[in-house]
């Protein structure tokens, strides 16, 4: 039976909600002053505290900020008569679960509370992975451990050993920035990484971004500005949306990788490159090449190593572990304690088709964490995930099962197997067993692959 603590110095209202929460199921506890409650809860926890903000002796804030103290997960639901904005955003401010206006609408309350408890449900049952020893993440890391991932951890050792031009492709928001930095540390640490968004800058801003420029070459300028190449030294420079540069500055951009030099804007002066030149595009260059919007010389300069990331929707065993690692990051930013997500939001997320992405999962996971109330987000925190969306996923999601992340690539056997087995999991509604007779294998090899696989799956 879960309890609920009342603290109201209006004993009509804390009569009326205790045989309201009584008949309700639940263990309901009142008190009539602040310092009351808080003796109480202190000589025997409750579940949920409803917290009225004015008290006789002392102020509900600071009631709030006592129970916290005793256990910084209580949940409290503040109550007032008072309907102001600051009142209403210093209560979420200090932590209160949620806040609702007197008179008391009893749905309202009733729904903070099963939410509340919902909450502390959650936590409680994973609250033991905060003793688990887990893996350290470092900022920066790259979290994969399908076939595709490994082999490009491989390219990136390797590349690193050289300072050759690296072309990153991908989807927008699958981390190709991320895998130039990696390139950069473990190349030249110490030197500058720079980098330059294409698209963002106007192609005269651009050219001198990039060239700098000497005194008085146009209007305006009015002293030597050194460009990106000149300030990255023996870093590297990374070049994003390569495929929105225009057909002037891409012939200039020729031949830099070609002679590895170039002229101020308004200059005569021969500049050495020493930086790495790495450059990325969500588009597919070949195509942009026939098309003409793109040099075919520059393509195949730019093409020396290629590194093509795959979208999320094709590496859906790493999700876990990517919201493991966006969770600890968001925590140190955010000085947040979230413990992780509800088995309920991890099926959801596996089925989603993710059209952003990692970047897409993170600045879902970032706003989550902002406005969630309890340790574990679940479904109300991401409300943009709606049921109709999630629903639609699976079978946009079923179209890839054999498509490559790349054209002239085909998938390995186990990435086959492993999409066509969360397929029948996804699309059925069978019991281990059943799966079994459907996959034509034993349990115990069924058992085997789902572990191989990182596959959820509890139905018995």
């Amino acid at each position: 039976m879960s309890s609920i603590l009342v603290i109201d110095d209006d004993a009509s209202i804390a009569e009326t909600l205790d045989l309201y929460l009584t008949e309700e199921g639940y263990k309901v506890r009142t008190a009539l002053t602040g310092t009351d409650g808080l003796n109480q809860y202190v000589q025997e926890p409750s579940d949920v505290v409803i917290l009225d903000i004015r008290l006789p002796d002392i102020d509900g804030f600071t009631v709030l900020e006592d129970l916290k103290e005793e256990n910084e997960n209580v949940k409290v639901i503040m109550i007032t008569a008072f309907h102001d904005m600051e009142t209403t955003i210093n209560a979420m401010k200090s932590g209160a679960f949620d806040y609702i206006h007197k008179p008391v609408n009893v749905d309202e309350l009733d729904l903070a509370i099963k939410k509340a408890l919902k909450s502390l449900e959650m936590e409680k049952k994973i609250d033991g992975l905060l003793m688990e020893p887990s893996r350290s993440f470092r900022v920066g890391d790259i979290i994969g451990t399908g076939n595709e991932m490994r082999e490009i951890f491989k390219t990136i050792g390797t590349v690193s050993q050289s300072r050759t031009t690296v072309l990153i492709q991908g989807e927008s928001g699958t981390g190709k920035e991320l895998i130039a930095k990696v390139i950069h540390n473990n190349t030249s640490p110490d030197e500058p990484f720079i980098a330059v968004n294409c698209s963002a800058i106007v192609e005269t801003l651009l050219e001198s971004e990039l060239f700098g420029h000497e005194k008085g070459s146009f209007t305006g300028a009015v002293a030597r500005k050194l460009g990106k190449f000149e300030l990255a030294r023996f870093g590297s420079v990374f070049l994003d949306e390569i495929s929105e540069m225009s057909v002037n500055l891409q012939a200039k951009l020729l031949r830099v990788l070609q002679e590895m030099e170039f002229d101020r804007v308004g200059g005569k002066e021969k500049v050495k490159v020493n930086a790495r030149i790495m450059a990325a595009t969500n588009k597919d260059l070949k195509t942009l090449v026939k098309e003409g919007k793109f040099r075919d010389d520059l393509y195949y300069r730019l093409n020396i190593v290629s590194i093509t990331l795959p979208p999320l929707r094709l590496r859906r065993q790493d999700i876990p572990s990517l919201i493991d690692y966006l969770l600890a990051k968001i925590n140190l930013d955010l000085h947040k304690k979230i413990i992780g997500i509800s088995d309920e939001m991890m099926e959801v997320f596996m089925n989603y088709n993710w059209p952003g992405n990692v970047r897409e999962l993170e600045n879902l996971l970032v706003r989550a964490c902002v406005v969630a109330k309890g340790q574990v987000l679940g479904v109300n925190d991401f409300p943009e995930l709606g049921k109709e969306e999630a629903a639609k996923a699976p079978e946009d999601a079923s179209a890839d099962l054999f498509k490559p992340s790349q054209p002239g690539k085909f998938l390995t056997l186990d990435e086959v197997e492993e999409r066509y087995i969360r397929k029948v999991i996804k699309e059925t509604d069978k019991n281990k067993g059943e799966i079994c007779d459907i996959l034509g294998v034993s349990r115990p090899t069924l058992e085997r692959k789902l572990e191989k696989y990182g596959i959820t799956f509890e139905r018995e």
